[in-house]
């Protein structure tokens, strides 16, 4: 397939999906605009919810599968934004819009790489996802469809990386704390103050290191982010809350970091969730062996993504630069996306797993 009709079409489609406002959870617009666009294309698409997925159309039931995946929602626009974030507009070779960046642009580039792809004879089975809820990890995005696709043996999360490989992304975890005390009077001494209760465990987050420290992501940060306490001025509170954000590096689970914050600190620790994991992909996978024989740096994503919700080796590669999302006035370099199709079909081109 000609490589710049590929662009040409990615460029162009890209541009619809700016115009189809698809915030979080809100993404029906754009997922009805994809499928159509990838059944005039002659593909077989699936769809779950908002959620849309293409199996190559002969598979090879020993080879191994390789995911291509990206994410159709957008946040909300930003504040400040001096153009309107659902018009493309093309300027001094940039594409401006909601999405553009994060990930519209690493979302067309993988699926110009996939349908080029199609028309080789590759060593692996592919499939291509355009999912939904990334921006909120909702449960209706790509964990949703993970059943439906089965045994992956490899993904490629496309998310703006500036073309590097992220090998290790953070995970999350989300801690309620409640410290218990007594209410009474503030005028006289009576009553346990439960915010009192409460400094400890919340100098224990602030200071606290885990040993395992990553060479790409560093090490486990917590950081009290919400408190709140008391009714009015003149009565002892009875119970503190604080809330912890947990970013979690790739060489302890979640559930394993929970259970040790729970054993140290002495109030009620109830986790939001523990499903957003840390993930990693061994720097001896061929994949990585791939892009360091490219060039490319390997290198530990702070920022969430997909990933987080996948069970299989997974590397974040994608064209823009993450610190464009969520700005306002986002864009991506129309350059970066012909990169983009170029590296990772030169990344995923006859790769033995």
């Amino acid at each position: 397939m000609n490589l710049d009709s590929l662009k040409q079409d990615s460029l162009a489609l890209l541009k619809r999906m700016i115009a189809t406002p698809s915030v979080s959870r809100d993404e029906s617009a754009v997922a009805d605009l994809i499928y159509s666009q990838l059944s005039q294309w002659g593909l077989c698409v699936s769809r779950k919810g908002n959620n849309l997925w293409v199996r190559q159309p002969s598979c090879s039931h020993t080879a191994p599968v390789i995911l291509l995946n990206s994410h159709i929602d957008t946040v909300r626009p930003a504040a400040g934004y001096t153009r309107d974030p659902y018009t493309p507009t093309i300027d001094n070779g940039r594409l401006y819009g909601l999405g553009s960046n994060d990930a519209g642009g690493p979302l067309v580039s993988l699926l110009a790489a996939f349908r080029h792809l199609l028309t080789t004879d590759q060593p692996y089975n592919l499939i291509f996802a355009a999912t939904a809820e990334e921006e909120v990890s909702g449960k209706n995005g790509i964990e949703s469809i993970l059943p439906e696709l089965g045994r992956i043996d490899l993904a490629i999360v496309g998310e703006p990386t500036g073309m590097q490989p992220a090998v290790a992304e953070k995970g999350l975890m989300v801690l309620d704390c409640t410290a218990f005390g007594k209410s009474g009077h503030a005028a006289r001494a009576e009553g346990v103050n439960a915010i009192y209760v409460a400094l400890p465990a919340i100098e224990w987050f602030r200071t606290h290191t885990f040993d395992r420290i990553s060479s790409f992501l560093g090490p486990v940060k917590m950081s009290v982010t919400q408190i709140s306490a008391g009714t009015q001025h003149n009565v002892v509170p009875d119970t503190c809350r604080f809330v912890v954000d947990v970013r979690v590096n790739e060489l302890y689970s979640n559930p394993e970091l929970l259970a040790i914050i729970k054993q140290e600190v002495g109030v009620s620790v109830s986790e939001r969730s523990t499903r957003l994991c840390s993930s990693s992909i061994p720097i001896s996978h061929p994949i990585v062996q791939r892009a360091i024989q490219m060039g490319m740096k390997p290198f530990g994503s702070p920022t969430m993504s997909d990933q987080a919700l996948l069970r299989c080796p997974s590397l974040k590669i994608g064209p823009g630069q993450s610190a464009r999302s969520h700005t306002a006035d986002e864009y991506i370099e129309l350059q970066e996306i012909d990169k983009g199709i170029d590296t990772y079909i030169a990344l995923l081109d006859q790769l033995s797993l």
